[in-house]
């Protein structure tokens, strides 16, 4: 492959917890703190009380069990008993990809925590009325690309042909178009279901996607594509952006902050026993959970965040200034009418409650 420069109900998952403990017993074991509130706490007993005082705590993931970053970890943190060593009751709950309707749930306080996609849909999500805040951003570039096959060699070469996309193009996408000088006016858009392979039977001739998802589907199958990815055009962008419901953040700081701590300590886990992770959130889905391809989803996500995180910045901090970057875009194309006081979205003092010197303090203080 050339690179040019998504429902299930409700679920504990605290069954699925057996059957990962039983494979990660040696990393529970260096985990636990010698000296613990309780049975199963990693925090003093003042501070579990103000957690469990939050009752349940509904998370809404961005795409059913998929193995991206802000789903695959999360699943891990409940898996692997770091939410309950911070006395956090998390139920995990299987999104659609409906980012938007997660959003709502979140702002109606349906549910307290979700994931979007990136701060750009955080910045969408606003506009459009919805009352949500961000608490951390992982990744700091676009998430999507633009396939086509090996004969395109330059974008204006789309001009006049058919472009698939799922609903909606995305604005980095059209950015990207428009910065190679592309005439997006010319270029016929349809709308397409998930399988790629629209683009390599001929019925498209460039095909929207996921960095993570369809160009490893179509590796996997032996097709050649390239892939055109909008930073290489100097477009902004930003991955797996979580989000709280502002009252239960402004109420629950330590619970905030502890959901994330136990959700980075997973990520740093699954960053070293993929495989494990992913093996262990199969369980939770339906047949047909491809773990080959979730292994794939999570090591490209996750290599993507690493490979983005500015220096000296600590892994899930809001970059303000990107995502004021982010929204000149959405302004430019339209999407959102200005670009709101950002420091009313979104608020970082909850992942810089989990840092010390920049190392992630584990168990809470």
């Amino acid at each position: 492959m050339k690179t040019h420069s998504k429902p299930r109900p409700a679920v504990k998952l605290a069954a699925a917890g057996i059957a990962l403990a039983a494979i990660l017993s040696g990393c529970a074991a260096a985990d636990e703190p010698s000296d613990t509130a309780e049975a199963g706490s990693a925090i003093s007993a003042e501070r579990c009380a103000l957690n469990e005082a939050a009752g349940e705590i509904t998370y809404i993931t961005g795409y059913q069990y998929q193995a991206s970053v802000t789903i695959l970890d999360v699943i891990a943190a409940e898996q692997l008993g770091y939410f309950n060593d911070l006395c956090l009751d998390v139920t995990i709950q299987p999104g659609t990809g409906d980012t938007a309707s997660n959003a709502q749930l979140v702002a109606a306080g349906t549910a307290q925590l979700s994931s979007l996609s990136g701060d750009g849909d955080l910045l969408i999500n606003v506009a459009n009325g919805v009352d949500v805040t961000g608490i951390a951003t992982f990744g700091h570039v676009p998430i999507a690309t633009l396939m086509t096959s090996d004969e395109i060699t330059d974008l204006t070469e789309l001009d006049g042909t058919i472009l698939g996309q799922k609903g909606a193009l995305p604005v980095d996408i059209a950015a990207m178009l428009s910065t190679a000088g592309a005439d997006l006016d010319s270029i016929e858009q349809v709308v397409v279901g998930y399988d790629p392979t629209v683009l390599t039977r001929g019925q498209v001739d460039s095909l929207t996607g996921y960095k993570s998802n369809e160009p490893l589907i179509l590796e996997a199958m032996g097709e050649s594509v390239t892939t055109w990815n909008p930073e290489d055009f100097g477009v902004p962008g930003s991955i797996a952006t979580l989000i709280a419901n502002p009252a239960f953040a402004e109420e629950h700081t330590t619970v905030v902050e502890d959901f994330l701590r136990a959700t980075l300590h997973a990520y740093e886990y699954c960053g070293e026993n993929a495989a494990e992770c992913v093996e262990s959130a199969s369980s939770l889905s339906a047949a047909g959970y491809d773990v080959d391809h979730n292994t794939g989803i999570w090591e490209t996500e996750s290599e993507l965040v690493g490979s983005s995180l500015p220096d000296g910045q600590d892994l899930g901090t809001v970059d303000f200034d990107l995502m004021k970057v982010q929204g000149d875009f959405l302004v430019e194309a339209g999407s959102i009418p200005s670009v709101p006081d950002l420091a009313t979205i979104a608020d970082n003092s909850f992942i810089e409650g989990v840092y010390a010197d920049g190392s992630l303090v584990w168990p809470a203080p």
